[in-house]
């Protein structure tokens, strides 16, 4: 173990929460169990509140001494997320990762958490509540897809393809208006370009092998460190966008992952010119 949070405990959590909080309102919202937040596509649902407060005070009763830190939590108390830096151990927490999807009764969202420790991400898991099954990470000892019945199955990234046959997801949508229509351009390069608009999945997507780069400009803990942990772990090479490491407390400089460092170097060349 990299820390005292015992991961398969914080991955069952994530389920109960799921099959508690959220399964039960997904389709079935009213019209004030929906409101927006900073602008009219970024939601929160009663799902997303109710799932927090139960992982949260769970989260309590098990790691007394851990900082939570959940997407709902920051929204109501921004200056939680300077905590991060210098924890000496985090839980970080997205109830409903991809929330305009549930919102709209699409079934593509996720519940993710990651461990961090010192500093450092050391866990990460990801929970379909539709497939009933995580995509998890501890730091060392791989990626893997498991099933509640204990099946496992260990996760590995696409092997490298060259630009033109890449198929991956990238995030535009906080870049400035001209560099985003660049990006766009550039992105005709390559050969599939696609967009679940849910991290979870495609993190998840990517551990799996089936697409060869994931793109994001804006970074929130809670959408990230569980999905770069997870896939750095499947084989992926992860940095920020200026080349740096990406860590927990970084919220700014974009994220591009790729299966090897001659993909990432390519795509920032080629396509992802910020």
């Amino acid at each position: 173990m990299t820390s005292s949070v015992d991961v398969t405990t914080l991955a069952d959590l994530l389920r109960r929460a799921a099959q508690t909080e959220i399964l039960p309102r997904f389709r079935r919202l009213g019209s004030d169990d929906v409101r927006a937040k900073s602008e009219a596509t970024d939601l929160v649902t009663e799902a997303d509140e109710q799932a927090e407060r139960m992982i949260k005070a769970e989260v309590k009763q098990l790691w007394p001494d851990a900082l939570f830190i959940g997407e709902e939590s920051v929204a109501a108390d921004p200056a939680l997320l300077d905590k991060i830096y210098g924890a000496e151990l985090a839980i970080i927490v997205d109830p409903v990762d991809g929330t305009f999807n549930f919102a709209a009764g699409v079934p593509a969202f996720g519940v993710m958490a990651s461990v961090i420790s010192k500093g450092e991400t050391v866990a990460g898991i990801i929970f379909d509540p539709m497939g009933d099954d995580w995509v998890l990470a501890e730091k060392g000892a791989g990626a893997w897809l498991r099933r509640p019945d204990g099946e496992a199955q260990r996760l590995s990234v696409a092997t490298p393809v060259a630009l033109e046959e890449m198929v991956g997801m990238a995030s535009t949508g906080y870049l400035p208006k001209v560099k985003r229509a660049e990006i766009m351009g550039n992105l005709a390069k390559v050969r599939f370009l696609t967009n679940y608009r849910c991290a979870a999945h495609e993190y998840r997507t990517f551990a799996g092998g089936h697409v060869h780069y994931l793109m994001y400009n804006k970074l929130m803990p809670w959408d990230h460190l569980a999905g770069v942990l997870i896939s750095e772990e499947a084989g992926a090479y992860a940095r920020r966008l200026d080349g740096s490491p990406y860590l927990p407390h970084h919220v700014e400089g974009g994220v591009l992952v790729t299966p090897d460092r001659a993909s990432w170097e390519l795509l920032r060349q080629e396509v992802f010119t910020i």
